[in-house]
């Protein structure tokens, strides 16, 4: 970049940064806010001192902290233990009021911060044990050189804390103390660690799923869940891995192998005494009352109301990566040098995660100036602020992305349970108990007792509503008396001591696919896709991996359904997917590997099943058809068209359902206006598109009133009502059996149906059948017949996205636009989401029209069922030109600031959201060329 166009980009953000302080102190001294006591000072008090010279205690020699014009910094240190000291300063810096939050969070104290209404969050993080497991991480299982760049961490983040009060760290702690005398404690190296929690509860699989099934026996039938829940398409959708099997006589995975299978213990799960009755054709129907194994009557739903208050508990724990389901995922591919312009390897990834501001990611350099024995690391790329090493990047020989595997690595087991014990094998078994003391600002401490079964704590116990969970449980008849019920346990692989935090610096290590793999092997949780790049030999070497601790079941439980804790034949055998057994792949000779959460291989051809719940591939199959529609005719992949395939916008469904609605014959002229948008649509979801506008909206109330208005209440939108035939009723509406009326339960960003590509899949299947029962659909004021065909439910839903979108943006469908409706909002994610509305209208940020949509590859998520805001989007962004490092480019989603107004709070949001790169410097020379700031640490 010119000096120049540097020196004028720099004083242009400094103007900005100065109005913005002016701006937030006018605001309260107006009495917006704590006006008498916020200065411009209050303000400008907590930013870093990037120039100079200043001491770090525990140093043994200088570390220069070289910050570019986005601030974001490249260290240099002589040892690693004065690295990761100064990594732990530097973050805290930045972001020490994301971390502080986080692990309040991670060890179930956010009432210390944010007082009693945090306190049912609390408990049930209290209960789950994140905190208690990675102690005992650090404390038996993680290595002595782990331990060793841990403590060097908090020791840095500690350094930074010294002498400082909450006032001088970050704004928020100003506007904390005025509730209460909260008081910032050291940094511990297990506060790190308890991170990979909270990433592993995010990324946990199926657990929702399992509920969500669950929930849907009281007005579904069996066969009609089964619809809802399609097996994956392996016809249409690629998996990540479409060669290979377990080699039987080595026991190993090989990737040339034809496949196989042998029994890995896969089953049907627990029986829901569920299938009769149908009642889709009105919106208001039931599953039956007695089932196949003699259910009592009216079983479901007490298991609905139980699940139901689970899942809401599950709603209350922050989602620090995104709204937990199908919709939470990433694109990540590499392509080999055979077909790419630099003649070496090019990987792209962008994980899929909730909107944050400062974002999740902080981009970083970690450089030994010498790389040695004594000191091994030479890495750049995303990490996470509180954690020690680099998450997803490249050193000087290997580059490596992440998407999410999604592995069912999650249960929950109703137990039958006494004042003393819990029933298992026909024998009563004592609780393993503990005590935990919940502090609470401003308020007396609260004291819970945590109960433990063979399969885990008892997630019931954390709700009133689930004190008596499974009063009516749909169980078979060999089930124990039901006597006050059923409590609900959680089986879930991360509660085990794992050695994932080592697997972080091995990556950090690597310099070849062998080390890439045995760094892999520790990555036990969460289970992630892991992709790998290198640039030795002819063309370079590209690869993948799936790790994870993944357990193995026994035939007859496929963990789909709450399983019954109290028969062994449900429990998980002892042992997990061995690590030699788990797919694998190095330069296959398609020349290219695409992870994007669709099914790693398919399941004739495995031994093990690894989850019935993968993404369905409408993003994996997009960019393996853009990949080969680029190199068929001998073309060759620049940086240039990987960053334009994480932009692509097309629509599976859209492509799809539009021909069907352009044969629709509408009468109406304001509908029929609509209509016309989507002739010569290329079903593209451009920001500024009325097409896409319209057909979103199309879609949305296509899959309300073909799906949505016959799920329970509990899967539907809080608020949002229905008049329903009663759930234990059968027969036809009439005056015994009134209809009543019943509003949704659910949050808006985790209601169904959500429109992920699994609603693709269901719509696809039922697609040519014009008189399939889901089409069918209630009457209501405008539709007293309702409708009985898909072209009637279809025209239906045109009819209202068309007088939807009128109220959202006008009448004149000329004037429409996809990105009005799409809208991405920034929202500090404590006091701009929970604060008083002056205090979110000056931490947040935007909104931003965006173009991009559900599992499209440029995957700016929404939820059908509660609105077209975007509630998932690519976190960050990167291309990494392996081998040739100084010309990868990168963006994250908002900044390396988490100080409101810094200037680089959001300073990369913009490109970010046109889909544009910034240049990443890698090399000595490079990052010099683009350094803005020079900060000394001394000893």
């Amino acid at each position: 970049m010119p000096a120049n166009t540097t020196a004028a980009s720099t004083k242009k953000k400094g103007r900005r940064a100065r109005l913005l302080v002016i701006a937030l102190v006018l605001a309260l001294v107006a009495g917006l806010g704590y006006g008498a006591y916020w200065t411009v000072s209050t303000v400008r008090a907590p930013f870093p001192q990037t120039t100079g010279t200043l001491k770090l205690d525990g140093l043994s020699g200088p570390v220069d902290v070289k910050r570019d014009d986005y601030g974001v910094p490249q260290i240099y240190a002589s040892t690693e233990e004065d690295l990761f000291r100064a990594q732990g300063y530097v973050q805290a810096q930045d972001r020490f009021w994301e971390m502080d939050v986080r692990r309040h969070m991670t060890a179930g104290r956010l009432s210390e911060m944010f007082g009693r209404e945090q306190v049912d969050t609390d408990a049930f993080l209290r209960t789950l044990g994140w905190h208690r497991v990675a102690q005992e991480e650090y404390d038996k299982v993680l290595s002595p050189d782990t331990k060793k760049n841990l403590q060097a961490y908090a020791d840095g983040v500690n350094a930074y804390l010294k002498g400082k009060e909450g006032r001088d760290i970050s704004v928020e702690y100003a506007a904390l103390a005025f509730s209460n005398d909260y008081s910032i404690e050291p940094w511990t190296p297990v506060d790190s660690v308890a991170w990979l929690k909270a990433m592993a509860w995010d990324l946990r699989g199926n657990m929702q799923e399992e509920i969500d099934r669950s929930l849907m026996t009281t007005r579904l039938s069996e066969k009609q869940i089964q619809d809802l829940y399609p097996p994956y398409p392996y016809d249409l959708h690629r998996p990540i891995v479409d060669k290979g099997g377990v080699d039987k006589g080595t026991g190993k995975f090989d990737p040339s192998a034809e496949g196989g299978s042998e029994d890995a213990g896969t089953g049907s799960g627990l029986d829901t005494g569920t299938d009769t009755g149908s009642g889709t054709g009105t919106g208001t129907g039931t599953g039956g009352s007695d089932g196949a194994q003699g259910t009592p009557q009216g079983a479901t739903q007490g298991l609905q109301s139980q699940l139901s208050a689970l899942s809401a508990s599950l709603e209350k724990i922050p989602a620090l990566l995104g709204p937990n389901g199908n919709g939470i995922g990433s694109n990540s591919w590499v392509v080999s040098g055979k077909y790419t312009t630099t003649g070496k390897p090019l990987l792209a990834n962008d994980p899929h995660l909730a909107p944050q501001l400062p974002s999740l990611w902080y981009q970083m350099g970690l450089h030994c100036r010498s790389v040695s024995d004594k000191c091994r690391y030479d890495v750049a790329g995303y990490t996470f602020a509180g954690m020690p090493g680099v998450i997803i990047g490249h050193n000087q020989d290997i580059a490596w992305g992440f998407t999410n595997l999604g592995a069912d690595v999650s249960d929950l087991y109703l137990e039958k349970v006494t004042d003393s014990g819990y029933l298992f094998a026909g024998k009563e078994r004592p609780f393993v108990t503990r005590e935990e003391v919940i502090k609470i600002a401003g308020g007396e401490s609260r004291k819970i007792t945590v109960r433990t079964t063979n399969n885990g704590p008892l997630v019931s116990d954390r709700s009133n509503e689930l004190e008596k969970v499974g009063d009516e449980a749909p169980v078979d008849n060999l089930a124990p008396d039901r006597g006050d019920g059923y409590a609900v346990a959680l089986r879930w692989t991360a509660l085990d001591p794992g050695k994932s935090m080592d697997a972080v610096f091995k990556l950090n290590r690597a310099t070849d696919f062998k080390q890439f793999r045995e760094a892999a092997r520790d990555f036990e949780v969460p289970s992630q896709n892991l992709i790998y790049a290198d640039a030795k030999g002819a063309e370079g070497t590209i690869g993948y991996q799936a790790p994870g601790k993944i357990p193995v079941r026994q035939k007859g439980h496929d963990g789909t359904m709450p399983a019954p804790g109290w028969d062994p034949k449900y429990t998980w055998k002892k042992k997990f997917v061995p690590f030699d057994e788990l797919p694998y792949e190095e330069n296959p000779e398609r020349g290219y590997i695409v992870t994007a959460n669709q099914a790693v291989i398919d399941a004739e051809k495995y031994p093990y099943a690894l989850t019935e719940d993968w993404g369905y591939g409408s993003r994996s199959q997009r960019i393996n058809d853009l990949i080969e529609s680029k190199t068929k005719d001998g073309a060759k992949v620049s940086t240039e068209d990987m960053r334009t395939m994480q932009m692509d916008n097309s629509s599976e469904i859209a492509k799809l359902l539009t021909p069907y609605l352009l044969k629709i014959d509408i009468s109406d002229p304001h509908v029929r206006e609509a209509q016309k948008l989507l002739e010569g649509w290329d079903y593209t979801q451009d920001a500024d598109s009325g097409a896409a506008a319209y057909f979103n909206g199309v879609w949305r109330h296509v899959l309300k009133l073909a799906f949505g208005n016959k799920l329970p209440k509990e899967l539907r939108v809080k608020g949002e009502c229905l008049n329903v035939r009663p759930a234990d009723s059968t027969g036809p509406v009439d005056e015994q059996n009134r209809l009543v009326r019943e509003c949704g339960q659910r949050d808006a960003e985790s209601a169904q149906p959500d429109g992920g590509d699994r609603w693709y899949e269901v719509v696809r299947r039922i697609l040519k059948d014009e008189k399939n029962e889901w089409w069918t659909s209630a009457p209501n004021r405008t539709y007293r017949a309702g409708t009985d065909t898909r072209d009637e439910l279809l025209k239906r839903a045109m009819v209202d996205a068309r007088w939807e979108l009128t109220a959202k943006l006008g009448k004149d469908v000329n004037s429409w636009s996809w990105g009005r409706l799409h809208q991405l909002t920034l929202k500090n994610q404590t006091l701009g989401t929970e604060g008083p509305g002056a205090v979110q209208f000056l931490l947040n940020r935007g909104p931003w029209n965006l173009s991009g949509g559900e599992a499209a590859v440029n995957a700016t998520g929404w939820n059908a069922a509660g609105g077209y805001g975007v509630v998932w989007v690519p976190s960050m962004r990167m291309v990494v030109n392996v081998g040739d490092w100084d010309k990868s480019r990168w963006i994250n989603l908002t900044g390396a600031s988490g100080h409101a107004y810094s200037s680089h709070y959001t300073d990369q949001t913009d490109k970010w959201a046109k889909g544009e790169l910034i240049d990443w410097a890698y090399g000595k020379q490079a990052v010099d060329a683009r350094t803005e700031d020079t900060l000394v640490l001394t000893p």
